[in-house]
């Protein structure tokens, strides 16, 4: 027997209808070879996951971002300084290692700003963070480098006295983690992790429905995550492919799909054991299945769908083609060439302090890329699954093509698993209901551009989150934890305790936060560290 909707409880309220607020987004930065979705070309989001903020006061001064690190990621963030937020915000400086990077955002900044050329923003090398913060009177340090040097420049900023913006993940080593928090400790700066993921809405959405108690309190999880063969090859080209700079991908990639689950469940990590190898890229691999000669490089290669031209994409061409002769990066490698040392096959178990157990997976070799969630309770169940690019067609030149629906193999493709989004929610004794996914905008499923309106103007919100998205430093840390432990439980072959890790800092969520009444703690915290509060952390 279904039971009668009763607007007062949001277990079966419907939700409320409100107008669309229309955003000006430019063009978001994200990966070329990940899928793109409608989203990354909307204007307009629901009210409901896109929030409303205040006007800056008249002659509030903008505050003055520098990026360290001018790799394809950094765009996302050059892009909103110079569009949406430009009346918040301005840049006024880079740093990197490779000058030619660093002229062209320079380039890029001064077109979007119509100087008719360059934008000159003054140029700082990587061992000049700290006279940068302090010559350009920097507020806050934007940090989109190679996931194992962000620990030392997180911590560099921190002490020279700016704010810092971090690409997840946090850090990729126990040492990392030490680094990050013994640098909040002594200078109470405010570090914000940028989980774009928490601000998709079909991910906010599913929060939801578990904050609500309509699927009871929440006993398992099983999250499979599937890369494809263009979007997870890539994994494999770049600097990700060595283990030590990534911190493989259950660091890089996961630690957004860890975070998921530890925000969804309001819950900690306190065991993981993992298990995983690198199965299908990689020389040995190719070898055994006869794959014959490769070529060292995708630029140039013909006919080979495993190929990432550069020479194809005006902005890879200029950030790292054009700009090899200063520091030899190639970020065209081939995928089964020797030199790869992270997995491509991994599966998880992780226990939780309020007793819910998580199973994952992450294939990186899928034909279609996506992912399934099942959040199981004691009173029904959830199920999201998200089809992000059903299939990989290729070309008549034998390329990949990055937008299937362009092409008739890829039409047939999409009606057989057509792209999109759905998630049903099924209490006991009662048939399934879809619930209903509000609109976003900008890429990583709608939730970019909202991300970047809670970066650079969080406080101007009109009303506090209630989706507790925005996410500090304490975050970053509960969901490296998990791939850190994986890390340690492959190569054991040990469950792994997270408490055992020694992180540098108690994980426990505030008392309030708890998952429905759990006590949550793990680790033990010492001296500063504990009383240690930034301003994400409060409005989260």
């Amino acid at each position: 027997m279904t039971e009668p909707t009763d607007p007062t409880d949001p277990r079966t309220a419907e939700p409320r209808t409100l107008e669309p607020r229309t955003l000006e987004p430019r063009t978001l930065d994200q990966n070329p070879t990940a899928p793109r979705p409608a989203s990354a070309r909307a204007t307009q989001g629901d009210p409901s996951v896109v929030p409303a903020f205040a006007p800056p006061s008249p002659g509030r001064p903008r505050r003055r971002y520098a990026v360290v690190g001018t790799g394809h990621r950094a765009g996302m963030y050059v892009g909103a300084v110079t569009g949406d937020h430009a009346d918040v915000a301005e840049l006024v400086a880079w740093c990197d290692t490779n000058p030619a990077r660093m002229a062209y955002y320079d380039a890029e900044v001064g077109a979007a700003l119509g100087r008719g050329g360059p934008a000159g923003l003054p140029r700082y090398g990587a061992q000049d963070v700290e006279r940068m913060v302090v010559d350009e009177r920097v507020d806050v340090v934007v940090v989109t480098t190679p996931d194992a040097t962000h620990a030392g420049i997180v911590a560099r900023a921190l002490d020279a006295g700016a704010d810092v913006v971090v690409e997840k993940p946090l850090t990729t080593t126990v040492e990392g983690c030490h680094t990050i928090t013994r640098a909040v400790a002594r200078t109470g700066r405010d570090v914000v992790m940028t989980f774009n993921y928490r601000y998709a809405p079909r991910n906010s959405t599913l929060r939801e429905v578990v904050a609500s108690g309509r699927i009871g309190r929440v006993t398992s999880v099983h999250f499979e995550w599937a890369l494809d063969t263009v979007h997870g090859a890539d994994y494999f080209r770049r600097w990700h492919r060595d283990k030590k700079t990534s911190g493989g991908l259950l660091v890089h990639k996961s630690s957004h799909h860890f975070d998921l689950v530890n925000w969804w469940l309001r819950d900690v990590p306190v065991r993981v054991y993992a298990s995983g190898g690198l199965r299908f890229y990689g020389d040995a691999n190719a070898t055994e299945r006869g794959l014959g000669p490769r070529p060292e490089r995708g630029t140039g290669a013909v006919g080979d769908p495993w190929a990432l031209d550069l020479t194809h994409d005006p902005r890879l061409r200029a950030l790292y083609l054009d700009a090899e002769e200063h520091d030899g990066y190639r970020r065209d490698q081939d995928v089964f060439a020797p030199g790869i040392t992270i997995e491509d096959n991994m599966s998880v178990l992780v226990d939780y302090a309020g007793g819910a157990t998580l199973t994952y997976s992450l294939n990186a070799h899928s034909p279609w890329e996506g992912y399934r969630v099942t959040v199981n309770g004691t009173e029904g169940r959830a199920e999201l699954e998200v089809v992000e690019r059903g299939a990989v067609v290729l070309d008549d030149d034998g390329r990949a093509v990055l937008d299937p629906s362009a092409t008739p193999e890829g039409v047939a493709a999409e009606e057989t698993r057509p792209s999109g989004e759905r998630l049903l929610v099924q209490r006991h004794w009662e048939p399934a209901r879809e619930q209903p996914i509000p609109a976003g905008v900008g890429g990583h499923g709608g939730g970019d551009a909202i991300l970047l309106m809670d970066v650079f103007r969080r406080d101007l919100r009109e009303a506090p989150d209630p989706l507790g998205r925005a996410a500090g430093y304490r975050d970053g840390l509960r969901a490296v934890a998990v791939g850190i432990a994986a890390n340690r439980s492959m190569t054991t072959g040990q469950p792994v305790r997270v408490a055992d890790l020694g992180l540098g800092e108690d994980l426990a969520l505030p008392p309030d936060d708890a998952p429905h009444g759990a006590a949550v703690t793990t680790g033990t915290t010492t001296g500063a560290e504990a009383g240690t509060t930034t301003g994400a952390e409060v409005a989260r």
